[in-house]
């Protein structure tokens, strides 16, 4: 028998194998999404710093029209859309590496996520609200 006709040994388990996933069972996705997100708030936070400038000193009716221009609404959107993504896919790594209990990391897990929504949709509102004048 040559080395050829050997089996190979593998660390995997068989339903490892059959199902032909790692140990995480799903790859590097959050990985790349917060790398995406990162990249998406650096490249906005500029504006973002301009913006904020341009309000500074304004009574609320002049932050109101800086803040309800077109341009202005959707640079807000999108940062505010990358944020609030970025915010959920961290605190749900730091849960998963550190919280060992597995009621207590899904329970979690949970709250981060309706968290990250509620304040993604809240901000979401109030730029919409300011944007459309009403």
């Amino acid at each position: 028998m040559s080395a050829a006709d050997t089996p190979k040994r593998s660390m995997r388990t068989p339903l490892g194998r059959v199902r032909n996933l790692g140990a995480a069972h799903s790859g590097t996705s959050d990985f790349w999404r917060q790398r995406i997100t990162g990249v998406a708030m650096t490249l906005l936070m500029i504006p973002v710093i301009v913006i904020v400038m341009m309000t500074l000193g304004s009574n609320q009716a002049g932050a109101k029209v800086i803040l309800g221009s077109l341009p202005i609404a959707v640079i807000m959107l999108l940062f505010i859309i990358a944020s609030a993504w970025h915010m959920k896919i961290g605190m749900q790594v730091v849960i998963e590496d550190y919280v060992h209990n597995e009621k207590l990391k899904l329970v979690s897990i949970m709250l981060n996520n309706f968290f990250s929504i509620a304040v993604a949709l809240a901000s979401t509102y109030a730029i919409l609200k300011l944007a459309s004048g009403v």
